[in-house]
């Protein structure tokens, strides 16, 4: 399986999961996985970017770009980095202010079966990412883009997991509601940890980076 095709199809199962996270977080009363959803969506986007990278990188030189695209793949880790940072800004400033103004009623069965379902899909994601092999020709720029498209994978079946988790105890005892936006505040501090990190590899890349 090519890289690019690696890539499709995390892409196409991160939107296939928006819609499901999206329905079941709505009807559900739960932030956590609305916000799963939306963690999704941005994540399906980055992935876009991340091909659009690859295919840039692939063109051949032109006298204007004789060195052709070989930043394209970074400059693709970095809007991705963006796009989960918004995002787990959004999840922080929601399960905030949640767990200050009460926490609604959040239905836990569901929350646990579509979080549970939506982990499982991205751990197989993640593997399928995972087993990806660095082409000779790879620059310290395509592993960094590839990177980051796994540590979204990954933190996204963690999120999921840790939110089925809140769904099983809201289920058992029939309360607990502030379990689901804590849970979601905790996974987006974590995330945040891992933009910030990603972020640093971005600037060390393109601090190597010839200049013309």
């Amino acid at each position: 399986m090519s890289r690019r095709t690696r890539l499709l199809v995390v892409l196409s199962l991160n939107l296939v999961l928006v819609v499901g996270l999206v329905v079941v977080g709505a009807t559900a009363g739960s932030v956590g996985v609305l916000a799963a959803g939306a963690d999704y969506l941005a994540d399906g986007g980055a992935i876009a970017v991340a091909l659009l990278a690859i295919w840039l990188r692939a063109r051949p030189a032109t006298a204007r770009r004789p060195g052709g695209y070989p930043m394209a793949p970074a400059y693709a880790a970095l809007v991705n980095a963006g796009l989960l940072f918004l995002v787990v800004t959004t999840v922080a400033v929601e399960a905030v202010r949640r767990l200050v103004a009460g926490t609604e009623t959040v239905r836990g069965v569901p929350v646990l079966v579509a979080s549970g379902t939506a982990a499982a899909v991205m751990v197989a994601g993640a593997l399928i990412l995972r087993a990806d092999e660095s082409d000779d020709d790879d620059t310290d720029a395509d592993r960094a883009n590839m990177r980051a498209v796994l540590l979204d994978t990954v933190a996204d079946a963690a999120a999921a997991a840790g939110v089925a988790a809140a769904g099983a105890v809201i289920a058992v005892t029939g309360a607990w509601y502030w379990l689901d936006p804590a849970v979601a505040l905790v996974i987006s501090a974590v995330i945040g940890y891992h933009v910030v990190a990603l972020l640093r590899d971005v600037a060390a890349t393109m601090a190597q980076a010839p200049h013309r």
